[in-house]
């Protein structure tokens, strides 16, 4: 089965007004160029998801890896692989590997990345009320494990691209195995992944173009404070250090 997707994009550029503005102005275009070019790729996946939901396609690739595993299979891999990348990113802090922001700007730009993609992909859960695959609920599209994953793995991408693109993409290697082993762990449709996963990535990228509080930094001018969100299965809360 072949698909063929097709985006296409406009631009209508305006003449500068005053010649002291032609830099700002370029780079601003430059800025919403490069925030659409990176849309393409979690568009194009939100659109295969949409054209592979509910089909024949994903009923058969669900039965091909039911077969290969076996019908108990469960490995929880994907309830942990998703928190990599949060982990990568602060170690690389203590570390001190250069990063695009200050810790206390990537900690903002990670909790509303996160915010925003949680609301969009829990009000589809609860408005598709989609079944998954192993019965277990109706609250399968998208999956939120993906999403959460690919949130993660593109505010890691943002923060190191420039200064340790290993480092950068790594993210996306945990992001993908999470996605994997919600199929083959039989919680979600390959529709659902592929949908949450764009929602991750394109959340990140609007909130990088963006910028919300850009300015509101409290540490920035005190490194002996660290503020750092701690995550597990059961619980959510930060870790706070001061250096004397």
């Amino acid at each position: 089965m072949k698909y063929i997707f097709i985006l296409i994009f406009s631009f209508n550029i305006f003449s500068l007004q005053a010649q002291e503005f032609a830099d700002k102005e370029s780079d601003s275009l430059n800025t919403k160029r490069t925030f659409l070019k990176s849309s393409i790729l979690p568009l194009s996946m939100i659109t295969a998801g949409i054209i592979a939901n509910n089909s024949q396609f994903e009923k058969d690739l669900r039965f091909d890896i039911r077969s290969k595993v076996g019908n108990d299979f469960y490995f929880r891999i994907d309830d942990y692989f998703q928190y990599a990348p949060i982990a990568e990113m602060y170690l690389a802090d203590a570390l001190g590997v250069e990063a695009k922001n200050h810790w206390f700007d990537q900690t903002k730009y990670l909790l509303i990345s996160n915010i925003i993609t949680a609301v969009i992909t829990q009000g589809l859960k609860r408005t598709t009320l989609k079944t998954r695959p192993d019965l277990s609920s109706r609250h399968s599209f998208p999956s939120g494990h993906t999403s959460f994953a690919f949130t993660n793995a593109s505010v890691l991408m943002h923060e190191f691209r420039d200064s340790a693109p290993v480092l950068a993409y790594s993210g996306y290697f945990f992001s993908t195995t999470t996605a994997a082993f919600r199929m083959i762990n039989d919680r979600h449709w390959i529709s659902d992944v592929l949908v949450g996963a764009g929602i991750g990535i394109l959340a990140t990228e609007l909130v990088y173009y963006l910028e919300p509080l850009k300015n509101f930094n409290p540490f920035k001018k005190n490194e002996n404070i660290n503020f750092v969100p701690m995550f597990d299965q059961n619980s959510k809360g930060f870790y706070f250090s001061y250096t004397f």
